[in-house]
């Protein structure tokens, strides 16, 4: 009978009720204050939503008690919707005053296609007689589970596939664009980003494989596909969560003054053509950052030591490509690392922590502070600071 609350159906139940309260904070916070990331997932979280309670009425009993029900109409491969919808948060996030373009709507033209298709099987079969009386028609039947289901499963993996390459990569340009810009990039790295991408890569990859084992090797029921909904549950509820609150429009505040407590990334707009670096540019740059120590500055970025260095902040960036082999961000980091190594021959080390020093010398988390010395010699700090002691 339903409703059967069982240990099948009840994770599932939680799980996707409270998937279903974040997308509705989601959609209000999007009404209110007009931010995209969060339109596009509450879009994501409402089709794993969806999806979900799909499987947990099934777990309830309802496809049982209610055999005529039309629910195989409306169950969509949500992956063609899905994958454009995380490529496009991905970009909402990493990308500074993003608007939404007309062009991408062709990213939803499959899965609008497909949609269209099924209201319209939907609409022909229901005109039938004795439509009522079962739960799929004839077209249901004979077309989309005799041919487009199979076409769609061969359609789904590599379209899906396709978006996480791209969304992967816009990420990791996102990351490699900020080492441009930023001397300390704690804040700006998104690693919520990456867990983001890497739990529906993992999701992406479960269902693909269970698929094949279902198609090929042996029959997988409600309760064998079970696991993969709960993972999914449990997914969403924690994307939501992160998604919720994280503030991600951060680059979303754009301001080209760039001023130190300004974390936006702005577009390379200065027209200059690529010469040959100076070696009065070289010379300027090498005395702001020696004499004047500038990297000292924790929120020290590029507009801010074009100005110091009277540049464009494009003549500025080429110096430090050409000039010094380096990007931005472990070109003034260099300076704080040889800037902790004399604080610790002074022994500075008997006042200050490690972490303390690191902050004197203009590093700002302790996180960046550990990665950025263990690239830069090849140790610890603690292990550095044993090596000077001996």
């Amino acid at each position: 009978m339903f409703p059967d609350f069982n240990r099948w159906s009840l994770p599932l139940l939680i799980l996707a009720l409270q998937g279903l309260v974040f997308v509705c904070l989601l959609f209000g916070r999007y009404f209110k204050k007009r931010n995209l990331s969060d339109l596009f997932l509450g879009c994501i979280l409402l089709l794993t939503s969806y999806s979900q309670t799909c499987y947990t009425l099934g777990f309830m009993g309802w496809y049982d008690a209610f055999r005529t029900t039309k629910i195989n109409y409306f169950l969509i491969n949500i992956g063609i919707a899905l994958a454009p919808l995380i490529y496009l948060y991905v970009k909402s996030v990493t990308t500074s005053n993003f608007k939404f373009k007309k062009s991408y709507w062709w990213h939803f033209a499959l899965a609008i296609a497909f949609v269209v298709y099924r209201f319209s099987i939907y609409t022909y079969d229901a005109l039938q007689p004795g439509f009522s009386g079962t739960q799929n028609g004839v077209l249901k039947i004979s077309l989309d589970e005799e041919y487009i289901l199979s076409i769609m499963s061969y359609i789904e993996p590599p379209f899906m596939l396709l978006y996480l390459a791209f969304t992967f990569q816009l990420f990791y340009s996102y990351r490699k664009k900020i080492m441009q810009y930023f001397s300390n990039t704690y804040k700006l790295e998104l690693n919520w980003i990456l867990t983001f991408l890497i739990l529906f890569s993992t999701l992406f990859l479960y269902g693909t494989v269970q698929d094949i084992i279902g198609s090929r090797f042996m029959e997988l029921g409600y309760q064998e596909r079970w696991w993969l909904n709960l993972l999914a549950a449990l997914v969403t509820l924690f994307v939501g969560i992160k998604g919720y609150f994280t503030d991600t429009t951060k680059l979303n505040k754009l301001d080209f003054s760039f001023s130190p407590k300004t974390i936006g990334i702005p577009e390379e707009r200065d027209n200059i053509e690529h010469k040959s670096v100076s070696e009065d540019d070289i010379a300027t740059v090498n005395h702001l950052m020696v004499e004047q120590k500038a990297y000292l500055n924790p929120e020290l970025n590029l507009s801010d030591l074009a100005k110091m260095a009277n540049m464009t902040r494009g003549q500025l960036s080429e110096t430090i490509n050409s000039g010094y082999n380096k990007n931005f961000n472990d070109f003034v980091n260099g300076y704080r690392v040889e800037a902790f190594k004399t604080m610790l021959k002074e022994n500075k080390q008997q006042q200050l922590s490690l972490l303390g020093i690191a902050q004197e010398c203009g590093f700002n988390s302790k996180a960046t502070f550990n990665r950025v010395f263990k690239k830069l010699t090849s140790f610890s700090p603690t292990e550095y600071l044993k090596t000077q002691l001996k």
